[in-house]
């Protein structure tokens, strides 16, 4: 019989300090089964061919398949954590603003700060006996705001238990988008008013008031002296006045989004748009140097409660905070 029929599954698996499934494969390596029939399943989805327990397709399970014995309900919190984490990389915007993302063991955490040489300094030689330019790397005084961000799932277990797995996933996922917005509206508000460290966002007022036109947006990419522009971030009202622009419904334009449903984009700056009509402003940033992501953990499921089918307040938690690195690597380009 393999190794995984014979694992004892227990909540201990949850605090080990690893994830669920890093902790299974410790004691079950992906790698034996190299040459097998379940070579590409990694160890969790080996408990549920164990337990026969199919969580997506037509003839997905119900709910309570998990819970025919105790050894199958402690897969269930990974069962959520898996759902809600799919959720959360499909509507994953913070990955495409921050240059890095820090994972740490604790709650106390000072990112760095980085005085660069200046601009006019580039050109300057080098002389016997002159002075090198510095770039100047300490620890910040103010410690990164770490925030608790998540959703409570609130319904009875008799209730969904003979729902379908596939469906639940659909709500899960659900959760996830939530948590990523969450994530993502508080990146913003530290590019807008800083991390703490005292700098907030430059910024560039438009040439007429509440009239946006090229010309500023070539205002906004030119005061990028020391960075590059590669990631504009608006709402969604914004990004329709953008192209509106006759620079970007032109013929070529309109035929590149015709044959690729790629839009012609400022400079060819990514953009991110979220939802909203009244936002009169665009944040332009460098993604390589503006900000840090700072994660205590991943996701994280109430795993007593999910395995003890008591979900009516069942949580499910991310511990975030940011960190502006540069903070000439942001701009923000307002009609106000």
């Amino acid at each position: 019989m393999a190794a995984f029929d014979n694992i004892r599954l227990e909540k201990g698996l949850y605090t080990t300090g690893k994830s669920f499934t890093q902790a299974l494969e410790s004691i079950d390596p992906s790698e034996n089964y190299k040459g097998t029939s379940l070579e590409g399943l990694d160890a969790y989805q080996r408990q549920l061919k164990r337990f026969d327990i199919k969580v997506g397709g037509r003839n997905s399970d119900s709910i309570e398949k998990f819970f025919r014995t105790t050894d199958s309900a402690a897969l269930f919190p990974e069962y959520i954590s898996r759902a809600v984490h799919q959720g959360f990389t499909e509507n994953d915007m913070v990955s495409r603003m921050v240059a890095t993302t820090t994972e740490i063991d604790s709650l106390d955490y000072r990112s760095l700060g980085i005085d660069n040489t200046k601009r006019e300094n580039y050109m300057t030689p080098i002389f016997e006996g002159t002075h090198i330019p510095e770039t100047r790397v300490s620890v910040k005084e103010n410690l990164v705001k770490l925030k608790k961000i998540g959703r409570m799932i609130t319904s009875s277990y008799e209730a969904i238990k003979f729902q379908r797995l596939d469906l639940f996933t659909v709500a899960l996922k659900q959760i996830g988008y939530s948590i990523a917005m969450s994530e993502f509206y508080s990146a913003l508000e530290a590019l807008l008013v800083g991390d703490g460290s005292g700098k907030d966002i430059q910024v560039i007022t438009v040439e007429n008031s509440g009239e946006f036109t090229y010309n500023d947006l070539l205002k906004l990419w030119s005061s990028f002296d020391e960075f590059k522009l590669t990631t504009l971030i608006m709402c969604n009202g914004m990004l329709s006045k953008v192209l509106r622009m006759e620079e970007f419904r032109d013929s070529a334009a309109g035929l590149s989004f015709h044959g690729t449903g790629k839009l012609i984009t400022p400079f060819g700056a990514e953009i991110i748009s979220f939802p909203g009509q009244e936002d009169e402003s665009i944040v332009a940033i460098d993604k390589s140097a503006a900000l840090e992501r700072v994660q205590a953990g991943g996701i994280v499921t109430d795993f007593d409660k999910l395995i003890d089918r008591q979900l009516e307040r069942a949580a499910v938690t991310v511990t975030v905070g940011f960190a502006n690195i540069y903070s000439d690597a942001a701009k923000m380009l307002s009609s106000y």
